[in-house]
């Protein structure tokens, strides 16, 4: 397909034509080839597929100006030398999750997500419209990197557990797969957070090295085999309400782009985050029905005596990142104050749309 036929069927999902993009400059119609490196494997579902839709329409729409060939984790470089790769200009392009970098950059995680943070739409709000990205632009401008959200898990599930989780006391002891600030949250109560790559969940909580897992949402958990392993399944995720993942871009690659390659990009990068969180939402509501209808798992939802003792942990957590640096408390001042206009306005909104259904 050629990039005007592309662009006339497909509208990009944002209202663009055929009609409303003009040829590419001359300056543009230089020819890039650029590398992108992942910090999970390509074949994992939605995430994967998704960067490699990404790359396909950035060729498209660019004529061929600009291709970009996608490596998964391991293929280029180790997961999480990513931020360094990408920083160094080794490669020009990178997909992560922010929450990532947050040993060298603690205020990254509120570009990911942090506990009890704001939903999917919330931080592409902020992100859009409240500040966020200017934020982000100041913050990763330093280590010469620009991001953009190029994707969203929306709201993770609670966790797998081998036992109910009924009062904050269960949490002590407990050994539970949960990095990020989320595992700073429940080590606050006891729990032993452990970091394990994707790939070991499965045994480890089969084996005993684990108690309790967490990962992602009921299509991903389900095909990792988690409902063979743990009995009892939370909702509630208050760890990561709704996870941004990030095109991360080495800042002067970005810059020899030149304006009309760059708007291609940021409209790629825009449906990708739209149709991936739309995709994750989707996939996650059928594995839910299936986990339901195979009737070995026992659906709970955290007890509000749980959510509320975490909830002043994370309070007290966030307040330390905010301590970490001027920009960290501009950014986390930023956050709070939008996350608190939204949710008002949600309650009013989408919850009360909710409730109106019930009635």
């Amino acid at each position: 397909m050629d990039r005007q036929n592309f662009i006339k069927k497909a509208g990009l999902g944002l209202g663009v034509t055929a009609a409303t993009i003009a040829p590419l400059s001359a300056a543009s119609r230089k020819r890039f080839r650029w590398r992108m490196v992942m910090v999970v494997p390509k074949t994992l579902p939605i995430w994967g597929p998704g960067m490699l839709r990404f790359a396909e329409r950035v060729k498209l729409m660019s004529g061929g100006s600009l291709s970009i060939k996608v490596y998964g984790a391991g293929e280029l470089v180790p997961a999480l030398e990513t931020f360094e790769t990408v920083k160094k200009g080794n490669v020009e392009m990178g997909h992560s999750a922010a929450y990532y970098w947050r040993g060298k950059i603690p205020a990254s995680v509120f570009f990911t997500s942090v506990p009890f943070g704001m939903n999917a739409n919330g931080m592409n709000a902020w992100l859009t419209a409240g500040g966020g990205q200017e934020l982000w632009d100041e913050l990763y401008g330093a280590y010469g990197l620009k991001a953009i959200p190029c994707g969203n898990t929306g709201v993770q599930m609670g966790g797998w557990f081998k036992k109910e989780i009924n009062k904050i006391s269960d949490f002590k002891g407990l050994k539970m797969r949960m990095p990020g600030l989320g595992g700073a949250v429940i080590a606050k109560a006891g729990a032993i957070p452990q970091q394990i790559p994707g790939g070991e969940i499965l045994t480890n909580l089969q084996t005993g090295v684990i108690d309790a897992t967490e990962w992602v949402g009921p299509y991903h958990d389900y095909i990792m085999g988690f409902p063979k392993a743990a009995k009892y399944y939370y909702s509630g995720g208050w760890h990561e309400p709704g996870s941004v993942l990030e095109l991360m871009i080495n800042k002067d690659k970005w810059e020899s782009l030149g304006k009309e390659l760059q708007m291609i990009v940021k409209s790629c990068a825009a449906l990708t985050n739209q149709e991936m969180y739309g995709e994750w939402l989707a996939k996650d509501s059928e594995y839910y029905k299936k986990i339901l209808s195979e009737g070995k798992t026992e659906m709970r939802e955290y007890p509000l005596e749980i959510t509320a003792k975490m909830h002043q942990y994370s309070n007290e957590i966030l307040a330390g990142v905010a301590k970490t640096s001027p920009l960290a408390k501009k950014i986390y001042d930023s956050f709070k104050k939008f996350q608190s206009t939204y949710e008002k306005y949600q309650e009013v909104s989408e919850q009360a749309y909710v409730r109106a259904q019930k009635a």
